[in-house]
């Protein structure tokens, strides 16, 4: 059983999101504030709905902490939707009574489109492939859970991983690198972590955010949705986590799949990514210059992304996510009906952001958090903080430590032996 896991439930428009953790060590300082500030921080951004209007998040702490600490237990935390109040009977939990059925039915009859069932499904959506693995005949029971809006609870548990992080030396952070091709340069990022934050769309590079603007106002004007790419660093993540001897103990494969499990995410990268396909092996690879006089490995630079077979190797991590168009349009496609199967001119279509790249980045953030947190509860062990931060300062400590020298047959090398370094024999490890 793994040490750390999380899991959500809630809909869209039902009356609560809520999250449990089970494995988050005991002692570790919590409060609700230290959730609200990536809560309101996923709420933001250029391009955001109205839907951002009417909810503002904050995370109740139910269980798992006391007096602001928590007690090892599974912590469970809830988002309230402020919007429920405008869905009760569509959304209700208990069966409809008569009286209750019948309003819904007049309500629809009437042309209510709440109370009406969906059955024009959206390309790009959930809508028809959940219908028909479910067996629902109403989309409703599809796009309720499929909606971005669950991601709420993933940045709450976010919040909890942070605190962990930080406690233990490591700082997470992301920012919109591109929308609609619109791209940061790198050289001209020159806003701070906190001005890029304050900007529209938490973004370094001042000149690419006004063109990435731009797009966006061209994608409302045209009643469409615009997509975009964010990155993720992480600062502070020592060497050793993951492993190469099992596929599912790789942490790259485990990033990426966290990052690919986000809302609307339809290509992920670490490092240089795709670009390491158009260059030349002496272009790519990060050359190690040797162990600083504080046991720091030092890389002339970061093209791997922090991880190199499956391990973290020290640099940052560094991964991205690629984010598509949103599948809600305010000038719907054509589509078919779910129960007759006939073309219809135009999906259905609820309110809609018209691009969420900045709030994908936060979301990207609590899941390479999370991620981390199981990671290093894996190698470190430890159900109390106090215990986790000695072993993390001891593991930190002999991943600096000079190694002992290499034996061969049960024995000690020594001599030239000891410092050859293997020249060119064996396969090198890429059969």
């Amino acid at each position: 059983m793994e040490p750390f896991r999380f899991l959500t439930a809630g809909e869209s428009h039902g009356q609560t999101l809520g999250v449990t953790l089970d494995g988050v060590p005991a002692g570790l300082e919590l409060s609700a504030d230290d959730l609200a500030v990536d809560l309101r921080r996923r709420q933001g951004g250029y391009g955001r709905g109205a839907r951002q209007a009417i909810e503002q998040d904050r995370a109740e702490i139910v269980s798992g902490v006391r007096h602001g600490r928590t007690l090892g237990s599974p912590i469970l935390l809830l988002v309230r939707n402020r919007d429920w109040e405008n869905w009760g009977t569509v959304m209700q939990p208990s069966a409809l009574s008569d009286e209750e059925a019948a309003a819904l039915q007049a309500a629809a009859d009437e042309g209510n489109m709440r109370a009406t069932p969906v059955t024009r499904v959206r390309p790009g959506h959930a809508d028809l492939a959940g219908a028909l693995k479910y067996g629902h005949s109403d989309v409703r029971n599809v796009l309720e859970r499929a909606s971005a809006r669950e991601t709420a609870a993933r940045v709450a548990a976010g919040g909890v991983a942070r605190a962990l992080l930080r406690d233990l030396g490591i700082e997470v952070w992301s920012f919109t690198a591109e929308v609609g091709g619109a791209a940061l340069d790198p050289a001209r990022a020159t806003r701070s972590r906190e001005e890029a934050d304050a900007s529209p769309l938490r973004c370094p590079d001042p000149e690419a955010e006004l063109a990435m603007i731009a797009r966006i106002d061209e994608a409302r004007s045209a009643g469409n949705t615009i997509g975009g790419v964010f990155e993720v660093v992480a600062h502070g993540v020592p060497i050793g986590l993951g492993s190469y001897v099992q596929w599912d103990r790789r942490l790259d494969a485990a990033l990426a799949a966290a990052i690919m499990s986000i809302n609307s995410i339809k290509g992920v990268e670490l490092g240089l990514g795709f670009e390491q396909t158009r260059r030349l092996g002496s272009e790519v690879h990060d050359i190690i210059d040797g162990r600083a006089d504080d046991g720091h490995w030092i890389h002339r630079s970061n093209n791997a992304g922090g991880t190199t077979g499956g391990i973290s190797n020290g640099e940052p991590i560094v991964i991205r996510g690629a984010v598509k168009p949103i599948s809600t349009l305010a000038r719907p496609l054509p589509s078919a009906d779910l129960i007759t199967g006939k073309p219809v001119d135009r999906a259905h279509y609820e309110r809609s952001d018209i691009s969420v790249v900045p709030a994908a980045g936060v979301i990207g953030e609590a899941m390479v958090m999370l991620t981390l947190v199981r990671f290093i509860l894996e190698t470190l062990g430890g159900d109390r903080m106090d215990v986790v931060r000695e072993r993390m300062a001891a593991h930190r400590t002999r991943m600096a430590t000079t190694p002992p020298p290499p034996r061969i047959g049960g024995r000690e090398a020594s001599g030239s032996t000891a410092l050859a370094g293997g020249g060119e024999a064996g396969s090198g490890g890429d059969d």
